[in-house]
């Protein structure tokens, strides 16, 4: 019985390793990739025809305004009215009637003053690997400029290559607290499955009829 104990406890530490290592080369290989391809100040980023939000969710289940959400609406709002993109593309998930987060962010840029003819909706953006695709697939752009925080515009850069995307990010403002640090912490974790979706060949959940952006 002794020896069965020792045998499991090197082989939880031989898997806790794996994920400790996996996880450190993920978001290396992440992070670099992602150099001089995220900007924080418009006068900075190179001008693209596209702007992508990748959705979240408007408000937390304390009935709060979502930071995340609120710091990329302002990105995106400034973007453009810098005259770095000439249309929107809020991609989001849309996966019940009482869930919608691309129309939220579109209610949200028409009060702020961006024409409602510059802003296109993409309901699929389940996950950021069907955002990215889509941007592709469904949309018709080679070329995007990611708006999201820092963290998820490098992991995004990095799946919009794999696709043949040529894709820079616009750092949205971080979250800093409690919140920001538990979503830092999912962002390792996701960072890895970015090589096991690429290695495993995961598609979007769904694809569909083309959208002509003009």
């Amino acid at each position: 019985m002794k020896k069965l104990i020792i045998k499991s406890s090197k082989i939880l530490l031989f898997f806790g390793l794996l994920c400790l290592i996996s996880i450190f080369i993920s978001n290396i290989i992440i992070q670099k990739n992602a150099t001089e391809k995220v900007f924080s100040e418009t006068k900075n980023i190179p001008k693209n025809k596209i702007g992508l939000i990748l959705g979240t969710s408007k408000y937390l289940r304390n009935g709060y305004i979502n930071l995340y959400y609120k710091y990329r609406l302002d990105a995106a709002i400034n973007l453009f009215k810098s005259g770095k993109i000439n249309f929107i593309v809020i991609s989001g998930d849309n996966g019940s009637k009482s869930y919608d987060e691309p129309t939220d962010f579109k209610n949200d840029l028409i009060k702020a003053g961006i024409p409602e003819n510059k802003i296109f909706l993409d309901y699929a953006g389940f996950r950021t690997l069907d955002s990215v695709v889509r941007i592709k697939e469904i949309f018709g752009q080679n070329s995007v400029t990611i708006i999201s925080q820092k963290f998820h515009n490098e992991r995004a850069i990095y799946l919009a290559e794999h696709f043949n995307i040529k894709a820079i990010g616009f750092n949205a403002k971080d979250v800093s607290g409690k919140s920001g640090i538990k979503v830092q912490l999912r962002e390792y974790l996701a960072r890895v499955k970015v090589f096991v979706d690429i290695i495993f060949d995961v598609k979007p959940k769904f694809l569909g009829d083309k959208i002509e952006i003009k």
